[in-house]
Order: structure tokens, then C-alpha cells, then sequence
């Protein structure tokens, strides 16, 4: 049995891929207030607006190559079963060789009807207005908004709660519920932070900080490992 190596993901992972995060300017995206393109109150507002601005985000994902911190991960699938449980919408982790991911805030290649969040389907172009699913909702991205239930937080609480070692990349441990999952980590259990600037985490022995952006963090994390 190969111990068990589970990793919570955020931003700054996919930040040297070149995809910006809305965190690093000030609550806005790509020059949006997050809340008229990320909030149900705003896809109420315009709906066209947000779907422009998800159409955009799909093609930078398309543009956007996995970076050395994404192929890392992968290559510890040698040795470990890995589980990566991400905040991001794009799939770097997947290309980048991962095996099991688990998207907590949805994924931009999908879409969804408006009437029911189980009828979803995949999207590599746009979604316009108009686009309907097949039981007559318009399609939106199947993303979660500020505001919307979180629906694999459970999933991903079993996942931590089974880890044997745990890792967190590149998140600020600031948008709940994900932040919360530290607090599913076994007493014990070896805990690594790899961040550019370790978030609030207080002290403790199982706690390894490795303060360095996700690529140079993911070699030291090899190397230890």
C-alpha cells in the first residue's frame, strides 16, 4: 500500500503559468469587481457579462501550460497514492499529469444548466446567451460563485482526514470552506505549506514551511519526500 499523499491546491500554483488570481489585485479580475463576474447576484445582474468573462478565462486555461510544480505532483504518483483536491477552475493538474483531482470550486471546461447543477457538460469554446440545456436552461459555467454551496467539500474533508502526509500550495487559506480542511488533518500527520508568503498557520511539530513560489517549493518538497 502506498502512503497516502494529499494536496490542497489554490492559486498560486497555477499563477506561474501565467494565469492570474483575483487575490493579488485588490478583489479585482482581469479588471472586474469579483462580485459582477463571480456571485449569483451578478450573473442575475448580467448574465452576458459573465458569460464574456468565463470565456475569456477558458481560453487563457487553453493558452496556459502546466508548470514544474504540476508535473511534480504527478511524478509523486511513483510513490505515493496522491490525492489533489484544487481551488482552481483550470486543468494544469490534469495535463500536468495528475491522476486524481478533485475540483472543489468547479472547472472551466464544464457547463451547467441554470435549473439543475447535476446537468452538466463539457465546453472547450464559448457559451453564449441562448445556449440551452436539454431541459431548457440556459447553460452557464460550471463554476461555484461567492455565495453557492461548495458541493465536494465533504469529499474533500474524507480525503484530508485519510491522509497520511498533507500538503498546501500556493493558497491563501483565506476562502472558506477550503481553508477549513487543515483542521481535518489527523493529529500527527506531516504537514508541508509551500507558499511564496506562508500564510497564518501558527506553530506546531508536524509543520514543515517551505517559503518559496509553488516550483522551487514542489523540488524541495521532491527532494524530501
Amino acid at each position: 500500500m502506498k502512503p497516502r499523499l494529499v494536496v490542497l491546491t489554490g492559486a498560486g500554483i497555477s499563477a506561474e503559468s501565467g494565469l492570474r488570481t483575483f487575490r493579488d489585485t485588490d478583489g479585482l479580475w482581469e479588471g472586474y469587481d469579483v462580485y459582477e463576474v463571480a456571485s449569483p447576484q451578478g450573473w442575475q445582474k448580467n448574465p452576458a457579462l459573465v458569460q464574456d468573462f468565463y470565456n475569456g478565462r477558458r481560453q487563457d486555461v487553453k493558452a496556459a501550460l502546466p508548470n514544474a510544480a504540476h508535473t511534480g505532483l504527478a511524478k509523486l504518483e511513483e510513490k505515493y497514492d496522491v490525492r489533489v483536491i484544487t481551488q482552481n477552475i483550470d486543468d494544469l493538474h490534469e495535463r500536468g499529469g495528475s491522476t486524481r483531482v478533485l475540483h472543489l470550486h468547479g472547472e472551466i471546461f464544464k457547463m451547467r444548466s441554470v435549473n439543475n447543477e447535476e446537468l452538466i457538460y463539457e465546453i472547450r469554446d464559448d457559451i453564449k446567451m441562448g445556449d440551452l440545456a436539454e431541459d431548457g436552461g440556459q447553460l452557464r459555467p460550471h463554476i461555484v460563485w461567492f455565495g453557492e454551496a461548495v458541493p465536494m467539500i465533504e469529499k474533500a474533508a474524507r480525503e484530508v482526514w485519510e491522509a497520511d502526509i498533507f500538503v498546501v500550495i500556493g493558497t491563501s487559506l483565506q476562502v472558506y470552506p477550503a481553508a477549513s480542511l487543515l483542521q481535518y488533518v489527523k493529529p500527527g500527520v506531516p504537514v508541508y505549506i509551500i507558499d511564496r508568503k506562508i500564510p497564518e498557520v501558527g506553530k506546531a511539530d508536524n509543520l514543515y514551511l517551505i517559503e518559496k513560489p509553488a516550483t522551487e517549493g514542489v523540488l524541495e518538497l521532491l527532494n524530501i519526500l
